[in-house]
């Protein structure tokens, strides 16, 4: 960013790595802020703890959401979450709520 403009974007793999290592990866790559649909307990509690900044319950295009963050017009729900047991499976397999 510069100037409170995206300057470069770019897809990163995480290697594999399923949501138990999401936390980690972000940390790896100085990632301050993550905006996303929803995320479990376990994982909200793991990015408080090295201060990344959590805005869920966005839904929509990922270049339009930051967009939005970027202009202060984000719409985010601070309460939205994931409720699953199983990481067996992917996100399109389960509700997330707010």
């Amino acid at each position: 960013m510069e100037d409170g403009k995206v300057v470069n974007s770019q897809v990163v793999s995480t290697n594999g790595q399923g949501h138990g290592a999401l936390v980690g990866f972000l940390a790896d790559a100085q990632v301050d802020v993550l905006i996303c649909g929803g995320l479990g307990m376990g994982a909200q509690n793991a990015l408080k703890a090295t201060g990344i900044t959590l805005l869920g319950g966005v839904s929509g295009a990922a270049d339009e959401a930051v967009e939005a963050y970027l202009k202060g017009d984000l719409s985010y729900d601070p309460d939205a979450h994931c409720d699953h047991h199983s990481h067996e499976h992917g996100c399109e397999e389960h509700t997330c709520h707010d």
